[in-house]
């Protein structure tokens, strides 16, 4: 793949070899001023931003991904392909179907089950399993521990649509808890794409979210303790990112 890309105009060498995603450019800009040792934008290609800096004295990436497994599909393939981008870490938001998972928990996508057909692309014969790479994954435990983070680490579910019809009908809570007896945490839209993407490449992924809404309960956060609680996400991270990079 050549670079500049249909969706990113930064040169060769403008990423890390670690880049996170959120899925707002604004979020990666806020993680770009407030994290980033001399941030540079690299990418602004329909208003999606990409920022390189250093973080405990290793070069690292941040670029939205927008909303949903299409979108999260092309930039992450263009930025293992074209950029020599070697992890992705995904840093988002994610509604909790577990009693035991509350508003503010981080949680640490170990596998990411889908309805869509993204797999399809790939011919694989039977279901592939889309799931994070390990030393990302066990980085990311430390990382939370030491920065006193309360995390879960297990299944999380990448849906293709968040507004539904399944919503209107009595089957539509059949997949909920269906979903939540197998021990899913939690919904969210995008680490699904991004880890088979990471498998068809030879990369590495993670998604880390935090929980900002309960789906069982209805409980949700203001916009104010969602920024706090995402900058706890986003140190451990980055912590990850300096952790890999750093060996």
């Amino acid at each position: 793949m050549t670079t500049p890309t249909p969706h990113i105009s930064a040169a060769p060498g403008d990423f890390g070899k670690t880049v996170l995603m959120p899925g707002d450019p604004l979020r990666s800009k806020f993680i770009a001023e407030n994290f980033l040792e001399n941030p540079v934008l690299v990418n602004n290609v329909r208003g999606v931003q990409g920022y390189t800096g250093y973080y405990k004295g290793v070069k690292v990436s941040v670029m939205a991904s927008g909303m949903g497994m299409p979108a999260m599909g092309i930039y992450a393939r263009e930025l293992y392909e074209g950029y020599g981008v070697e992890s992705i870490i995904r840093v988002g938001s994610a509604g909790s179907i577990q009693e035991h998972i509350h508003l503010y928990d981080l949680v640490i996508g170990q596998g990411a089950c889908t309805d869509s057909n993204w797999a399809r692309q790939y011919h694989f014969p039977g279901t592939f399993a889309p799931i994070a790479d390990f030393d990302l994954l066990t980085a990311a435990v430390a990382a939370a521990k030491a920065n006193g983070a309360t995390y879960h680490v297990g299944n999380i579910n990448s849906s293709d649509t968040f507004y539904g019809d399944h919503e209107l009908v009595p089957e539509g809570l059949d997949t909920l808890y269906n979903q939540k007896k197998m021990g899913v945490m939690a919904l969210e839209m995008e680490a699904a794409a991004l880890y088979m993407e990471a498998a068809r490449c030879g990369k590495r992924a993670l998604c880390i979210c935090t929980i900002s809404d309960h789906v069982l309960t209805g409980e949700l956060t203001t916009s104010e303790e969602r920024q706090n609680s995402f900058t706890t996400m986003m140190k451990v991270a980055l912590d990850v990112a300096a952790a890999v990079e750093g060996k």
